[in-house]
């Protein structure tokens, strides 16, 4: 066992001792000024400014469809990017966005809405940045009334056949009363 400790300690000792060369003399210099601008900017991130983070269509009628455009402004030190924009659902879409916003320079997105339904509506739309967050957030609502002149549907109508084996009937056994039993 003292045989194997000394030959792992020389083995050890050996490789330690064959590096001699200097670590800093490897190192180049024009590696060492671009790592040193990268780390400077890593926490320079765009920052986002909007017009309006929120727009009201007011009232508008059942599946009438309308549009706002928001505004974006790159109030950061670097290079602004969008590269994607989604909704909450297929009756608001995004679309024609400024990708690519310079320090300063103002982007835009269009959003379209085709509102359904009856009551107050309120959608989300995400986009994707390299922001420090990483996304922001802006909305849609509207208040959307069915259209007046729109034409009524009829009722269904329910038919029952009294002839059918598949009536409900009730137990007559001691316990089970209100219990229905097919």
């Amino acid at each position: 066992m003292k045989k194997v400790i000394l030959a792992f300690s020389a083995l050890c000792m050996v490789a330690f001792t064959s590096c001699k060369d200097d670590a800093a003399s490897k190192v180049k210099t024009e590696n060492v000024a671009v790592a040193a601008e990268r780390d400077a900017n890593a926490g320079d991130f765009p920052v986002i400014a909007f017009d309006k983070t929120t727009h009201d269509f007011g009232t508008i009628m059942d599946g009438t469809p309308v549009e706002t455009i928001f505004n974006y402004t790159n109030t950061g030190n670097s290079m602004l990017v969008v590269s994607n924009i989604k909704s909450t659902c297929g009756c608001t879409v995004p679309n024609n966005w400024t990708k690519e916003v310079a320090p300063g320079e103002t982007g835009q997105f269009t959003v379209k809405f085709n509102g359904k339904g009856n009551g107050k509506v309120s959608k989300s739309l995400t986009m994707t940045t390299n922001t420090e967050k990483g996304s922001e957030l802006v909305k849609i609502t509207a208040m959307v009334q069915k259209d007046p002149n729109a034409p009524v549907k009829a009722a269904g109508k329910a038919t029952i056949n009294p002839l059918s084996t598949s009536a409900t009937q009730t137990s007559t056994q001691p316990g089970h009363e209100g219990h229905n039993h097919n």
